[in-house]
């Protein structure tokens, strides 16, 4: 016997391939996922359907839908019911917009959301209460364990998670797979994280900070009994074997779908494994399954007139034709963020991000898509008082981004590249002014630092406003961790710019390099 287990992870919300930006056409979306999730079930007789989870938050659609349409349907569930998938994974942005959201979504799901480690503090009894399924297959018994990343009380609000425990992952799904091994005594135990590799998977070494973001590595070495780990939350593709476990995690917004084989040998007393393998499915060169772009045909016709809404004007252009450039040099669009964060906070003091490369600022006319493909997240800001020493670990952090490479030119350190791209996690400020030496060792690149001309002093108190993931600590910004909220601004960036630019229409365009990034000082 034969079963294929399908996994996708991290859709966030892409339905149809495209990049709302533009609308030009993108090889993702999970309208691509499912011509294929069809072909292979043509192909297979015995098929395991799971998402491993942030499946409702992430595009504009979701965004739209979130804003206005909360008495219909979620899209994203309505397609995975379509699908006739068999249980999904709890992933740390299904929390963006609140539990009640999330609690909307799982209750209108054809099919369990599986979530062993997210507990009810008062019962300490599992959040959506499903730690895990059995599925009998063929006279295969399957059981699927989900658990979810236990950091996200670091990055969400605090009201969205209210009277919820995080449980360690890794001690939960050790005790968990104990339980199931002896009680159900399956012929196959899939975990399903909503977590990464914290370590190389072939030489264990770290790849990252080992705070408990990612445990999959230590998943692998140190729980007896799990026979496949699906993974996510890292937004990397692989397939393999770690340590006779066979993993998968299939990138993000449906560009691949995560593929595992197990072939199953009679025995006298029930079946035994074969042969596991592993791998990842492009849906490049998949069309999209017209049944899907018919099922959201309302909720995008609704997200594509609200996109093309003309808020406002600019006096000159914001674009970024070069963002590298633009973290190295300050562009206009950080200058303009920071401003409506300061203006919204009522700090004078502010920092923010490039979020990711496909960032490409505002032209002259402003409209709701271009606020949306600029600021991907939605984030809440939060004031916060640190000292000045807080303020230069913060910089330091920030200017870990850059390396040298072999011709003593800027380059994206491997820190910020490997596992993953994490450009989201540099930081450019307004407020103050400072320089970047990037020939100087890790820890010591901030060689001027100033406020209104006075150097800033490391024993006294700021006030900074910055986004709510980054003021819990978010990105390794351990300084932030913990700080006095001095101000809590509860709307949404997206709201808080387009009604900046709807008051200010046509808004000043500045830049006043206030901070600087170079590759020596003395080359300068």
């Amino acid at each position: 016997m034969e079963l294929v287990i399908l996994q996708t992870s991290d859709i966030h919300g892409h339905v149809l391939p495209i990049q709302y930006g533009t609308n030009e056409r993108a090889d993702l979306g999970i309208a691509k996922i499912a011509t294929m999730l069809k072909q292979e079930e043509e192909k297979s007789e015995h098929v395991l359907k799971i998402d491993n989870g942030d499946l409702i938050q992430g595009s504009p659609l979701l965004t739209y839908y979130m804003k206005y349409e909360r008495n219909h349907k979620n899209p994203m569930i309505a397609i995975l019911n379509h699908l006739k998938y068999d249980g999904a994974v709890v992933g740390n942005h299904e929390f963006n917009y609140g539990r009640v959201a999330l609690e909307e979504a799982v209750a209108q799901s054809d099919f369990p959301w599986l979530c062993a480690n997210i507990l009810e503090k008062e019962k300490e009894t599992p959040f959506l209460g499903t730690p895990y399924i059995i599925k009998e297959i063929n006279g295969v018994k399957v059981a699927v364990l989900g658990v979810t990343t236990h950091y996200i009380p670091n990055w969400e609000e605090p009201a969205h998670i209210e009277k919820l425990v995080f449980a360690d992952a890794l001690k939960v799904t050790e005790k968990w797979v104990t339980y199931i091994r002896e009680h159900e005594k399956p012929h196959l135990l899939v975990v399903s994280y909503h977590g990464g590799f914290e370590r190389d998977l072939e030489t264990g070494e770290a790849t990252e900070t080992l705070t408990g973001e990612n445990q999959a590595y230590e998943m692998c070495q140190h729980i007896k009994g799990i026979d496949v780990l699906l993974t996510g939350h890292q937004h990397r593709s692989l397939a393999g074997e770690v340590n006779g476990v066979t993993i998968v995690q299939p990138s993000f917004f449906g560009q691949e779908v995560g593929k595992v084989v197990v072939k199953f040998e009679k025995e006298e007393e029930g079946y035994s494994i074969l042969k596991k393998e592993s791998m990842t499915l492009s849906t490049k060169e998949i069309i999209e399954d017209e049944e899907i772009v018919e099922l959201i045909h309302y909720y995008e016709e609704g997200t594509q007139k609200w996109l093309d809404e003309r808020i406002g004007t600019a006096k000159e252009s914001m674009k970024i034709d070069d963002v590298f450039q633009a973290r190295i040099k300050e562009h206009p669009l950080i200058e303009f963020i920071n401003k409506v964060q300061m203006y919204a906070s009522g700090a004078q003091i502010s920092c923010t991000a490039l979020f990711n490369d496909s960032v490409k600022g505002f032209d002259k006319e402003i409209t709701m898509r271009d606020i949306v493909s600029n600021y991907i997240y939605p984030n809440t800001l939060k004031v916060i008082r640190i000292t000045g020493a807080d303020m230069k670990a913060a910089l330091e952090r920030s200017a870990s981004y850059f390396a040298l490479d072999e011709n003593g030119e800027l380059t994206v350190s491997k820190d910020f590249s490997y596992p993953k791209p994490q450009a989201y996690n540099y930081d450019m400020w307004e407020g103050i002014q400072y320089k970047v030496d990037v020939s100087k060792k890790v820890g010591e690149r901030i060689v001027f630092l100033e406020k209104d001309g006075a150097q800033i002093d490391e024993e006294a108190f700021y006030e900074i406003v910055t986004n709510a993931y980054r003021a819990g600590g978010g990105g390794d910004y351990e300084m932030f961790k913990n700080k006095d909220v001095v101000r809590d601004i509860t709307v949404a960036m997206t709201d808080l710019i387009a009604e900046y630019i709807t008051t200010f229409s046509p808004i000043n365009v500045s830049v006043n390099h206030n901070w600087k990034v170079v590759a020596s000082e003395k080359l300068e």
